[in-house]
């Protein structure tokens, strides 16, 4: 018997799966974290606390499963992407990491682009403040006795593989997201590293997100009662994780991802970005693969929204609509609560609700939020695919996707049919299972990382799409004028 860990460093949890050699998930056991935000729009983590609470995690598997932890040959990492951990020379942090949600660096990413004209070109991104490079700008600018110190940049995942392996490497897709990567060339830019005054030396070896890193060091193998020292795989940030666990990693597949946020993901076999539209070109975490990412900032956390505010739960409130997505109305729902990536990267501008008369109710508003995050969603899919990506189906993920109403309302307005998992386990952690498996055995990561069993196929309302299609140009037309408006 052969075992593999995935271990997923998210923002609000660390979770570890253990899966054996048919991708069954044995056992699982996560660990809060905390998230300290000193000043309006700061978002930090004290590195020490992942490791932490990666070995209360493995502890607590290796208490209930010792047999199948013995047996564990090969370790995959999953992390929050684009976090600056800050190392000294003797590999300590030097402040708490700047997170991927900290709007700090809003000046450092227009610097960036000044000292490195070229840079969309080369990472395939806009500077933005989510991430890793204009964090380093702001701590050179605001804490420069701190920025003098930095011997090596780490991601938060890749902090945990040096506790656990002793090794600093980092994978393509994670790294991508610093804006220090030839995303084409699937390698680091001196020119992008020396816009804020780094080099090669600071930073981490990259490898394949499903290579061998490295392995576990000798004493944690004993301390987990591990027979041997297992492989650790590269890995993967957070999103191309996901879609490892969900079988999105051969060119033109897709999933859609309704949580907090919302993602759009789409496998690609070459390097297509599209700056202009905010779409994220990432390379994927196996070889000769890329991706794009279309990012909304308020998916599930709109309805949240709603729901706290008239004192109900989300659940209720898409259960009282039944299985009627409706004719999309007069009423608009903006759903950019917090600003807004993809198409728009536009960080100033906030929600809007238009429409409302003295009929509106509950369920009015409820399905107009609802429309809303769809046509959100179909801005970021004509996004992806004005960079060349062509989609025919999509995978659901997150806890949106428990929503037959949503996801019948987001096929329509996208036209296009959404698949519904049998399983809801195909998270992060289990995708960096998968990397496990495949950096310690050797085998094909396009076979490993299949594609999930479907239970349904949610299909378009083909009566409704013209409606939707009208409705969609309508919430369209909002976003200029409430460009303009705060502009006053």
């Amino acid at each position: 018997m052969s075992t593999y860990l995935g271990i997923d460093i998210g923002t609000s949890s660390v979770k570890t799966v253990l899966m054996d050699s048919g991708q069954e998930i044995l056992a699982s056991n996560s660990a809060q974290l905390e998230v300290d935000r000193p000043h309006e729009g700061w978002s930090e983590q004290n590195p020490e606390d992942w490791w932490q609470a990666t070995e209360q995690t493995i502890d607590a598997l290796k208490e209930s499963h010792r047999e199948e932890m013995a047996a564990v040959e090969g370790i995959g990492l999953s992390g929050q992407m684009h976090g600056a951990t800050l190392l000294d020379n003797s590999d300590q942090p030097l402040r708490p990491c700047i997170l991927w949600n900290d709007g700090r660096s809003g000046d450092e990413c227009a610097e960036l682009e000044r000292l490195c004209p070229q840079s969309r070109s080369i990472s395939g991104n806009l500077a933005m403040p989510g991430f890793t490079a204009p964090k380093i700008l702001w701590v050179k600018n605001h804490e420069p006795e701190i920025y003098g110190e930095i011997a090596s940049v780490l991601l938060p995942k890749d902090y945990v593989r040096l506790h656990l392996s002793g090794e600093k490497v980092s994978d393509m897709s994670d790294s991508a997201g610093t804006l220090w990567m030839d995303v084409e060339k699937r390698r680091w830019s001196s020119d992008l590293l020396a816009s804020c005054g780094l080099d090669e030396r600071h930073m981490p070896n990259l490898v394949e997100g499903s290579a061998m890193s490295g392995r576990l060091r000798d004493e944690l193998a004993q301390k987990w009662g591990m027979s041997k020292r297992p492989v650790i795989a590269g890995g993967a940030g957070d999103n191309a994780a996901s879609a490892c666990g969900v079988g999105v990693v051969k060119p033109g597949t897709a999933f859609l991802s309704i949580g907090t946020s919302g993602v759009l993901f789409v496998s690609n076999s070459g390097y297509s970005p599209n700056t202009e539209e905010a779409v994220h070109a990432f390379c994927h975490a196996v070889p000769e693969t890329w991706h794009q990412m279309g990012v909304i900032l308020s998916a599930t956390a709109s309805l949240d929204w709603f729901a706290t505010m008239i004192g109900s739960a989300p659940d209720e409130l898409t259960a009282a609509l039944g299985d009627d997505i409706g004719e999309p109305g007069l009423l608009q729902f903006l759903p950019y609560l917090s600003g807004e990536r993809t198409p728009h990267n536009n960080a100033d501008i906030r929600g809007n609700i238009y429409g409302i008369n003295h009929d509106t109710g509950r369920d009015d508003l409820t399905r107009g939020i609802l429309q809303g995050i769809a046509f959100a969603f179909r801005d970021c899919l004509g996004a992806l695919q004005r960079a060349g990506s062509s989609v025919d189906q999509l995978v659901a993920v997150g806890g949106g996707s428990r929503s037959s109403i949503w996801l019948k309302t987001i096929a329509t307005a996208l036209e296009l049919p959404i698949q519904v998992p049998v399983a809801s386990e195909f998270g992060a952690a289990f995708g960096a299972a998968r990397l496990g498996l495949v950096a310690a055995t050797g085998a094909d990561p396009m076979d490993v990382c299949a594609a999930p069993e479907i239970a349904e196929i949610i299909e378009p309302d083909t009566q409704r799409i013209s409606a939707y299609q009208d409705a969609a140009q309508r919430f369209r037309s909002f976003y200029p004028a409430l460009k303009e408006a705060i502009a006053i």
